[in-house]
């Protein structure tokens, strides 16, 4: 399962970074993004818009294709 695949507000702990490039990678990690840590989907945007994402107190917004490269498991 991926970031993608969450419904709004549902939370999961990130597995892996399947097919994100690497610099995508390296920038989540710097945001807070690690394996292991936890994540909940706070709003897919339509029309194949961007995700926001809540973690350690914070908000980002990344592309659905890379949402799409993050493995996760429901918590």
């Amino acid at each position: 399962m991926n970031i993608a695949q969450l419904k709004e507000n549902e939370v999961a702990i990130v597995e892996c970074f399947s097919t994100v490039d690497q610099l995508i990678k390296d920038r989540l990690m710097q945001l807070g993004i690690y394996p292991n840590q936890e994540i909940c989907l706070l709003r897919k945007l339509p029309f194949g818009g961007p995700c926001i994402i809540g973690t350690c107190g914070q908000c980002i917004c990344i592309r659905l294709y890379d949402a799409k490269g993050i493995e996760v498991k429901k918590k």
